[in-house]
């Protein structure tokens, strides 16, 4: 049996989203970019890093960079504690 990697972000991102809360790993925020509905060029990118961490090429934290500006651009991206 094949076991999948949780790819941890650090800090987790926090969104505003149906299932609202923290993004932890990437797995999560590639099931999340896939109900969005703006789809802009950082989406556009947020996806393919994403897709790149799965496959192990690319780390964790460059796609929590680009999920963190897609929610951005998104409008979900909620402030951060201090």
């Amino acid at each position: 049996m094949t076991v999948m990697a949780l790819n941890w972000f650090n800090p987790p991102v926090p969104v505003s989203a149906e299932r609202a809360g923290m993004t932890h790993n990437v797995e999560a925020a590639s099931e999340a970019l896939l109900e969005w509905t703006k789809r802009g060029p950082k989406w556009n990118l947020a996806v393919r890093v994403c897709m790149a961490c799965l496959a192990d090429q690319a780390t964790a934290q460059e796609a929590r960079k680009a999920f963190r500006a897609a929610a951005k651009e998104e409008g979900l991206l909620r402030l951060e504690a201090s």
